[in-house]
């Protein structure tokens, strides 16, 4: 037992001192030469740090969220008294037409630029729209309504161009519009209010300085207030004005408005317009010069349309009263 203890020792020594003497003995090399070999450590240690980067404090910014836009609310409109669909024709007020001379790409006369008669129912380039050419306008009424009927010489007053209808109203007779009943398309074959508004003149200009002849260019803001919207305003009258489409031969566009509007003296004109369609430049002869809005007629100076075009209107007629027939924008009596 004690040599079997003791024998791991006496051959660990033993290999101790081999390894010794042969480090130590001369000539003993790996390399072929001879030379002694000297360790060299050609490989530095890498020593990986883990470099931790202090990350920036995170502010966290609160992201609006989308916002979503909601409809607009449908305000329905209760009516109490509708026009009636039987309405009568009265005394027709004619006006110069151009379907004649549409392909020459020219009206044949009455467009008097120096006193606000216009005969444009064309685009810049002369092309026709017979939906905007107005060949006649009439006035009727019954207890509640005044009925203006405008004939035009197409039949489809929602042509895609889109074209706005209106009726001004002059209720001094100074030759400057007080009121303007507006229509847009689309237009329905049943009396609505919902694409009309009635827009007053509040402080007198819609004539410019002059009640009749061109100012330009003058600046101004003709109708500025709106007092009727379709009906959906807090305090409109639902029941103040009505348009409707094709209800008959001297019809193609009709509107209605209450008596209260215009009580029983006023001058009344209408227009077509689907070229700048601004109530808030009317009159139009006070925004440009003839030779900045061109003409229609060939033999005219400023031919062809350049700033005015495809707008087409009627001289004014006078109802509920006789008057001295020089009315500014008055119609001139049949000869």
């Amino acid at each position: 037992m004690k040599t079997f203890r003791r024998k791991p020792f006496v051959v660990s020594g033993f290999i101790l001192m081999l390894v010794a003497l042969a480090c130590n003995l001369p000539g003993l090399s790996a390399n072929p030469g001879g030379e002694p070999v000297t360790a060299t450590v050609t490989d530095t240690p890498v020593v990986i740090v883990a470099s931790v980067t202090q990350a920036e404090p995170v502010t966290e910014t609160a992201v609006p969220s989308p916002t979503t836009e909601l409809p607009t609310p449908t305000i329905a409109v209760s009516h109490v008294l509708i026009p009636t669909t039987s309405v009568k024709t009265g005394k027709l007020v004619n006006d110069v037409v151009s379907v004649d001379n549409a392909a020459e790409k020219r009206a044949p006369y009455g467009d008097s630029y120096k006193i606000n008669l216009f005969e444009r129912p064309f685009t810049q380039d002369m092309t026709y729209i017979p939906d905007l050419d107005i060949a006649s306008y009439n006035l009727s009424k019954d207890e509640k309504f005044y009925y203006i009927s405008i004939e035009l010489v197409g039949t489809n007053p929602n042509n895609a161009i889109g074209i706005n209808y209106a009726v001004e109203l002059d209720t001094d007779a100074d030759g400057f519009g007080d009121y303007i009943i507006a229509a847009r398309p689309p237009y329905s074959v049943d009396w609505t209010a919902d694409n009309v508004q009635v827009v007053q003149d509040t402080n007198h200009d819609t004539g410019g300085l002059s009640a009749e002849r061109s100012d330009a260019p003058l600046p101004g803001d003709g109708y500025d207030t709106v007092i009727f919207d379709g009906g959906r305003g807090p305090e409109d009258d639902p029941d103040l004005a009505w348009v409707r489409v094709n209800a008959g031969k001297y019809a193609t566009v009709q509107f209605a408005f209450k008596l209260a509007l215009a009580e029983n003296r006023f001058m009344c004109g209408v227009i077509a317009d689907a070229g700048l369609k601004s109530i808030a430049d009317l009159d139009y002869v006070d925004r440009f010069t003839e030779a900045e809005a061109g003409s229609p007629e060939r033999n005219e100076e400023f031919y062809p349309l350049k700033a005015l075009y495809a707008v087409d209107n009627v001289c004014r007629e006078a109802y509920g009263f006789t008057g001295t027939g020089q009315e500014p924008q008055r119609c001139l009596p049949p000869k």
